[in-house]
């Protein structure tokens, strides 16, 4: 009898061993998951607690603050997991209100139902709770009225339903596809948006607006991801993306705006296999412009500036700040400033980020495989609108590329 007790206690003890390491294992998986899809960047303001909420987000109609989603009762405390599953996949918070689509819910419809278990698995039992209670929007009324954000969603947001692998494509692709449409919401970013704000397309099914760049926001424009070599990802391997993703720099570019928190939140700590597979995924997608041709460097410029000649306009401008770095030639320096020749950030249709980025310049985050940080220093208080618009047009139509003409007046409006 004792025997079989002491059988009866040990296998007890082992079940249990063996559910607390199975449940390890699912908070683990939700926080890597919780990594893919950038969480972290969006719920946390500067210099708050991670999670707590409050980073304001900039909108059309006003400011909306990122809400807490630790697990106190002032965030997600009391969500059962068909609370967090409505809000995350459905855009329903627990008291029956539609979420501002602020909140990716469209992209993350897509997520499948075991991702979203080991999600809530991690921020009910992997995150600490921050008692921190959410920020009212400053959208000014009627616009900061709920009940028409359920319409939006009934029209726009697609039925929570997991995304379906593609059985004639590679499964590398596939689950780049997974993550691109799904979790890393890339689309939110970096897809334009109706005038009614929905993603004109949520994946390449819906045509090739997807990932084809968007309107300025907060000071920036998220650059298409498709395959055009102009102002895409058309001359970029697959190597180099990756490189990118997990660096925030390659051969030819670095980092910036938005997308530097991304790589400094999310992409640094992805597995090398997911990172390939959102590189093969983006490499799948056509450009939007089927008369798009690869950048032909030209070095007319490159041999002025050699020979003395800075009288095209902007070209003394260049010479005095910028040359430096990015060189005569526009080829920069590799893996620490970035080449301006051919850079497709260099020859978007809109110029907000090459102004934007002369005026307040950037810095490349460091990571933990390229842990150095590289800066461009602000040149908005040393440059006129005329300058900085003179040199912008230097950039854009040097070496090569050919980026439309901006002028002091654009300049103006962004300082």
């Amino acid at each position: 009898m004792k025997t079989m007790l002491i059988a009866t206690l040990l296998l007890g003890a082992s079940a249990a061993a063996q559910a607390l390491a199975n449940d390890d294992a699912q908070v683990r998986q939700g926080e890597y998951l919780a990594r893919a899809g950038d969480c972290v960047a969006c719920h946390t303001a500067k210099g708050g607690k991670p999670f707590a909420g409050g980073l304001p987000m900039e909108t059309p109609i006003g400011t909306v603050y990122s809400t807490n989603i630790t697990p106190a009762a002032s965030g997600i405390g009391q969500y059962s997991f068909d609370d967090f599953d409505q809000a995350v996949r459905k855009g329903i918070g627990k008291d029956g209100s539609t979420l501002y689509p602020a909140m990716p819910y469209p992209s993350y419809a897509r997520v499948s139902e075991q991702d979203m278990q080991a999600l809530y698995a991690y921020f009910m039992k992997g995150v600490e709770p921050v008692e921190q209670t959410n920020k009212a929007t400053d959208i000014p009324w009627p616009l900061s009225m709920r009940w028409p954000l359920a319409i939006w969603r009934g029209l726009f947001a697609p039925e929570a339903k997991p995304w379906q692998a593609s059985a004639a494509a590679d499964p590398v692709v596939n689950r780049g596809a997974y993550l691109v449409e799904g979790l890393g919401h890339c689309g939110a970013c970096h897809t334009p948006r109706a005038l009614t704000m929905q993603e004109k397309a949520l994946s390449p099914a819906d045509g090739d607006q997807f990932l084809a760049g968007s309107a300025p926001l907060e000071g920036w424009v998220a650059k298409n991801l498709r395959g055009d070599h102009k102002d895409g990802l058309g001359s970029w391997s697959e190597a180099q993306l990756v490189q990118f993703l997990k660096t925030g720099r390659s051969d030819r570019s670095a980092v910036f705006g938005g997308m530097s928190d991304v790589v400094e939140h999310s992409m640094q700590h992805m597995s090398d296999a997911d990172l390939t597979a959102i590189a093969r995924y983006l490499k799948t997608l056509p450009p939007s412009n089927p008369n798009d041709q690869p950048h032909v460097y030209d070095k007319q410029v490159a041999d002025a500036l050699w020979k003395g000649d800075d009288s095209k306009p902007g070209a003394a401008v260049y010479i005095d700040n910028c040359a430096a770095c990015h060189r005569t030639d526009g080829q920069g320096y590799t893996r620490v400033f970035p080449a301006l020749a051919g850079n497709p950030v260099v020859q978007t249709a809109d110029a907000t980020s090459l102004i934007h980025v002369v005026l307040a310049g950037g810095t490349v985050p460091a990571t933990h495989t390229a842990p150095s940080n590289f800066t461009m220093p602000a040149f908005g208080w040393r440059l006129s609108d005329q300058e900085v618009a003179e040199v912008v047009n230097f950039i854009r139509s040097s070496w090569g590329n050919q980026g439309s003409a901006v002028t002091a007046r654009d300049v103006k409006s962004l300082r």
